[in-house]
């Protein structure tokens, strides 16, 4: 946190918020209605004055100084208040001109004028107004700051001390209090983490569903499969295709389909 004196030092610091070195300055006429400005009335290759412009902020205070480069005297000035408006307008017809209220304080009453001003290019012109209005925010965003901590400082304090005789009591449940876990079977979590490990490496375990093997490719030809299926393993069988070999070669295809059909 800020001490009090680094605070005042930075209330009490010049800051420079904008500077251009090319700002021209023109004489223009009263206004005649309230109709806006338009620099196209004015003679703009015709400026009363060349000279660097800077944006000036000390603490809350702002100000516009127009100033000669070489001597850095002081041309004119257009104080920014908080609570009045700013003391530019643009014009209508273009971005980089404006109109300039400046006031003069030397003499015994304060006196003011219409300047207009322009800039070379537009970029400055749109910092220009940047850098006023980001002023404008930072005095509306203190002046509310200090009135919340004024709002604060009204209010009155609440006392949560204890008084004499005053005890504060505290419930802590224990452990005790926690219902029990319900009660889970050894062999089913063994098995569980077996399954697991098992899923988890890739292994497949043991099943008590036995896989049932998978049917003949439909692709292969036939003389093939009914080489298989023709082919003795035993005497009985040799003795069965022997009795019924005519019917068993009759009906080889349509055996084949039936067992494509059921597989």
């Amino acid at each position: 946190m800020a001490s009090p004196s680094t605070e005042e030092d930075t209330e009490n610091a010049e800051l420079v918020l904008f500077q251009v070195k090319e700002c021209y300055v023109y004489l223009i006429p009263p206004r005649k209605s309230t109709a806006s400005y338009r620099a196209d009335e004015w003679n703009i290759n015709k400026w009363d004055w060349e000279g660097s412009l800077k944006v000036v902020s000390k603490g809350v205070d702002c100000t516009i100084k127009l100033e000669d480069n070489t001597s850095g005297e002081l041309y004119a000035q257009a104080p920014v208040r908080g609570d009045q408006p700013l003391p530019i307008e643009a014009v209508i017809d273009s971005s980089r001109f404006f109109v300039l209220r400046v006031e003069d304080s030397s003499g015994p009453q304060a006196r003011h004028a219409f300047f207009g001003i322009g800039f070379r290019e537009r970029l400055p012109a749109y910092d220009f107004q940047a850098a006023l209005h980001d002023h404008v925010k930072y005095v509306m965003k203190k002046k509310q700051a200090e009135e919340l901590v004024q709002e604060y400082e009204s209010k009155p304090s609440v006392d949560y001390s204890l008084k004499d005789g005053e005890t504060l009591r505290l419930t802590l449940k224990s452990s005790k209090d926690k219902p029990p876990e319900p009660m889970r079977s050894k062999f089913f979590d063994q098995d569980q983490d077996s399954s697991q490990k098992s899923v988890a490496s890739g292994v497949a375990t043991s099943s008590p569903v036995p896989f049932l093997a998978p049917p003949p490719n439909p692709t292969f030809p036939r003389a093939i499969v009914r080489a298989a299926f023709n082919k003795p393993k035993d005497t009985e069988f040799e003795s069965l295709r022997s009795t019924s070999s005519s019917k068993s070669e009759e009906n080889v295809d349509d055996d084949f389909g039936d067992f494509q059909t059921a597989g």
